[in-house]
């Protein structure tokens, strides 16, 4: 099943990694370290995640990440 075409049924922040569980059963993850606006910012808006079909928001951070970039390991981190 190609994950891009399932749907994103919750998100989480613990312990510095974003969780995202998929309706089949997927689960995406990635390190919150290195993002310039999830990097430092309280849990309260770490967990304030927005679903959408093709990604996740904070809204309090103004931050917009898909699930596509996710996969392909570009989840906002800072260049090196």
């Amino acid at each position: 099943m190609n994950i891009l075409l399932d749907e994103a049924v919750s998100a989480k922040h613990q312990n510095g990694i974003i969780r995202i569980q998929f309706k089949s059963g997927h689960e995406l993850s990635f390190p919150t370290a290195g993002n310039p606006r999830l990097d430092g910012a309280s849990d309260a808006d770490l967990n304030m995640i927005e679903l959408s079909p093709f990604g996740i928001h904070w809204p309090t951070l103004d931050e917009d990440l898909s699930f596509e970039g996710i996969m392909r390991g570009d989840y906002g981190r800072r260049p090196q």
